[in-house]
């Protein structure tokens, strides 16, 4: 299954190195990373896959937003068909 990752928040070191660590324990890998600064606000887009035949999707959100917190961003979570599908609209 691919995801579509997005991580917005103010900037400061480590977040790319927190949301990679997590994205690691949790055996997504990423396939694509975007990022970028805008007048101190970071912004991060990333395409990952997990290849688990029966993703626990609600827990792999819990865990990337506790990261969120812990660091002061905002991560939110797609699977890539949803993504797809919103843009076409």
């Amino acid at each position: 299954m691919k995801l579509i990752i997005t991580v917005i928040g103010q900037d400061q070191v480590g977040i790319v190195a927190k949301v990679s660590q997590k994205l690691a324990a949790l055996n997504i890998n990423i396939l694509d990373i975007s990022q970028t600064l805008m007048q101190g606000n970071f912004t991060m887009i990333l395409m990952g896959e997990l290849k688990t035949a029966q993703p626990n999707f609600e827990k792999i959100q819990a865990e990337l937003k506790t990261v969120g917190t812990e660091i002061g961003v905002d991560i939110r979570m797609q699977r890539q068909e949803i993504f797809d599908a919103v843009q076409k609209l």
